[in-house]
Formats: structure tokens, C-alpha cells, sequence
């Protein structure tokens, strides 16, 4: 069986909200998974920078978006 998972609830402003379900819908996720997602990954990048003001010093690294197909 999985892992357990138990509910969080924060904040957000409206505009961010409307964003994330746009991109949920386009990855066909829930907003919730998303969500979930982005906070796992950004919690390990924290943890890797250190601290909240390392992380935000930093810069990521996007690679840039690769047309689909041939």
C-alpha cells in the first residue's frame, strides 16, 4: 500500500489559484496534486539551499520548453 497523506491548508492570493487550476488542467491533474507536487519539490530545494534566504538568492535553472513532436 501507499503512504499515508494528510491534508494542508494555506493561502494563496485568487490570481495564483486561477493560474495553478489552469496549469492543473492542462497537466490533468487536480489542483491539490499540483499543489502537492510544487510543495514537495520546493521543500527539497529549500533543504538543499539551507535556508529561505538562500533559496531566494539563488537562480533555478529552467531549461527551456522543447517543441512537441518532430
Amino acid at each position: 500500500m501507499g503512504e499515508w497523506k494528510t491534508q494542508v491548508s494555506f493561502k494563496v492570493r485568487q490570481a495564483l489559484r486561477d493560474e495553478l487550476a489552469k496549469f492543473a488542467a492542462q497537466e490533468k491533474r487536480t489542483v491539490g496534486n499540483l499543489g502537492g507536487l510544487i510543495l514537495e519539490w520546493g521543500f527539497e530545494q529549500l533543504k538543499a539551499a539551507g535556508s529561505t534566504h538562500q533559496l531566494l538568492k539563488s537562480k533555478i535553472q529552467v531549461a527551456p520548453r522543447q517543441p512537441k513532436g518532430p
